[in-house]
């Protein structure tokens, strides 16, 4: 399930990004990549606790609290800090590979903390106009897809897809990105508790609240219990 998100950060808060973007103290993204990653893995990232990357972080993850889509798709349990990259000049793409399927939650106080990449994240930080290529290409059982969204908006997709980025021939892509343990392992039993919640919601808008959306309700939170590890 490929799902879109809009509006994650506003106007605003890419505003007060982008000068700390421009001066941020980028490195080779190769360093945080593994034996296998590394051969196909070319672009930048930030350091985790410099000023940008701290700041982007702290906006994401408020904005993403402020999505009721996120979480009715995603049912977060546990998500890896965000990070952000970047993609251009030498450092211009990922080739295909699927991510680890366990990511060490590193650089907070306390203990470390495994999240199981059930799924992936990006927001995007800078327009499509701003470069060229760096589209993000998703294959999974339904064929590929290319996703390139504007500034503040966000894709939602399995962590067990093979994807990539590939080249930025003009400009620079900046994203954020992050993993999301979910409450439902399966990627098909929150494809189906996805649309049952999105199909409540409709009925209610159009009907108002009635005798079968409350049994509706009742169901998908029955197979909620079913389903979720908490």
């Amino acid at each position: 399930m490929l799902i879109t998100l809009p509006h994650i950060l506003s106007p605003d808060e890419l505003h007060r990004v982008r000068p700390l973007l421009d001066k941020a103290p980028w490195q080779d993204g190769r360093d945080s990549a593994g034996p296998q990653a590394r051969m196909v893995k070319n672009n930048e990232q930030l350091p985790h606790d410099c000023e940008a990357a701290q700041t982007i972080r702290h906006l994401v993850t408020a904005g993403l609290n402020r999505s009721a889509t996120f979480f009715s798709a995603a049912l977060p349990l546990r998500v890896f800090t965000p990070r952000v990259n970047r993609y251009g000049g030498q450092s211009n793409s990922y080739g295909a590979h699927i991510d680890n399927a366990v990511r060490l939650k590193g650089g907070e106080a306390g203990s470390p903390a495994y999240v199981r990449t059930d799924v992936s994240c990006t927001v995007f930080l800078n327009d499509p106009d701003d470069y060229d290529g760096g589209e993000l290409t998703v294959h999974d059982t339904y064929g590929t897809r290319g996703v390139k969204l504007p500034a503040g908006h966000a894709v939602l997709y399995p962590g067990t897809s093979l994807h990539q980025v590939t080249p930025v021939t003009r400009g620079h892509r900046l994203a954020c990105f992050f993993w999301v343990q979910s409450m439902v392992r399966s990627d098909e039993q929150r494809r189906l508790l996805y649309e049952l919640d999105m199909n409540l919601l409709s009925l209610r808008e159009r009907h108002g609240e009635t005798a079968e959306t409350t049994a509706l309700t009742g169901t998908y939170h029955n197979l909620l219990r079913m389903w979720a590890e908490t």
